[in-house]
C-alpha cells in the first residue's frame, strides 16, 4: 500500500505532503478527544491538576477553531516543504522500512534535540516584549487543555514549530539515513507529547513517574498556571540545571540559596 500511495500519485512531494498533513489532524484531534471526553465525566476530574478550572465545551470549541486555522495557514506550508528540503539531504521513501531499532534511537535523538530547541526559544518567548508581543495568546489558558497544546500565534507556531522540523533534517543531512516512516512516527508521538503535557492530567500511571527525567503534564501546567519556569517540552534536565524548574523542591532550593546568600553577606 506504502508504495502503491507514492505510484498512484506519481509527485512524492504532493504524496507526502498529504499523508503528512492528514496523519497530523488524525493524531492530534483523536489524541485530544479522551480529554475532553474525560472533561464533561466528573469521575476522572478527580486526575485533573488544577480542578477548580475545567474547560466548558464552548472553550474547547473555540480553541478548535483557532487551531484548525493555525493548522491550514501556518502547518500546511511547513508540511509541504519538509519534504523537498529532507529529500535533498537524502530522504528515503521507498521500502524497505527501517528496522525498529533504528527509527528508536533515531528518534530519541529526536527528542532531545526538539527539547533542547524549546527550552531555549520558549524561554526567549517569555520576555517582555516578545511575550507580549508573540507567546501571549498561548497564556490565555491558565488551566490548559489538550487541545490548546498548538494554541499560539503564527509566529510561535513557525518558531516552535522548527525544532520539530528541523531536528530529523538535521539529522539526515549529516547522517543521510532518515526514511520518512521514522518522520511520520516521529510526528505522531512529538503530538502526543504535547496534548499529554497540555491534557491538564495527572495519573498514577503518567510516564514521569516510571521515567524521572520526563517532563509531562504536572510539569507544563504549572507554567501555565504560574507564568515562570519550566520551559522545556519533553525532559525536565535542562529547568533542572539552569534552575528554571518550579516544583516544590526547587523552591526549597532556591530558599536555601536565599537564606545562604543572605547568611553570606551578612558575615
Amino acid at each position: 500500500m506504502w508504495a502503491a500511495w507514492y505510484a498512484y500519485m506519481q509527485n512524492d512531494v504532493l504524496a507526502t505532503g498529504i499523508m503528512s498533513f492528514v496523519m497530523h489532524e488524525v493524531v492530534y484531534f483523536g489524541r485530544a478527544l479522551p480529554f475532553i471526553i474525560m472533561d464533561q465525566i466528573p469521575y476522572f476530574h478527580k486526575y485533573k491538576i488544577q480542578q477548580n478550572k475545567i474547560p466548558t465545551l464552548k472553550e474547547q470549541w473555540d480553541c478548535a477553531l483557532l487551531v484548525l486555522l493555525s493548522h491550514f495557514t501556518v502547518e500546511l506550508p511547513q508540511i509541504w516543504f519538509f519534504h523537498p528540503m529532507a529529500q535533498y539531504f537524502g530522504l528515503e521513501t521507498s521500502v524497505p522500512f527501517p528496522s525498529i531499532w533504528t527509527m528508536a534511537y533515531q528518534i530519541a535523538i529526536f527528542f532531545v534535540l526538539e527539547d533542547t530547541w524549546h527550552y531555549w526559544f520558549h524561554r526567549a518567548l517569555h520576555w517582555g516584549p516578545l511575550y507580549r508581543g508573540i507567546h501571549k495568546i498561548h497564556h490565555q489558558y491558565s488551566a490548559p487543555f489538550g487541545l490548546a497544546a498548538e494554541y499560539a500565534s503564527p509566529i510561535e507556531v513557525m518558531i516552535l514549530g522548527i525544532g520539530t522540523v528541523s531536528s530529523p533534517i538535521l539529522w539526515c543531512a549529516i547522517t543521510g539515513d532518515l526514511h520518512i516512516l521514522t518522520m511520520y512516527l516521529w510526528i505522531m508521538l512529538r503530538l502526543f507529547q504535547a496534548i499529554d503535557a497540555h491534557s491538564g492530567y495527572e495519573f498514577p500511571w503518567s510516564l514521569h513517574h516510571f521515567l524521572p527525567i520526563w517532563a509531562g503534564a504536572d510539569h507544563h501546567d504549572v507554567h501555565h498556571e504560574k507564568f515562570i519556569g519550566n520551559f522545556a517540552s519533553s525532559f525536565r534536565w535542562w529547568d533542572y540545571c539552569l534552575d528554571t524548574e518550579y516544583t516544590p523542591e526547587a523552591v526549597k532550593r532556591w530558599r536555601e540559596k536565599k537564606i545562604a546568600r543572605s547568611t553570606k553577606k551578612a558575615q
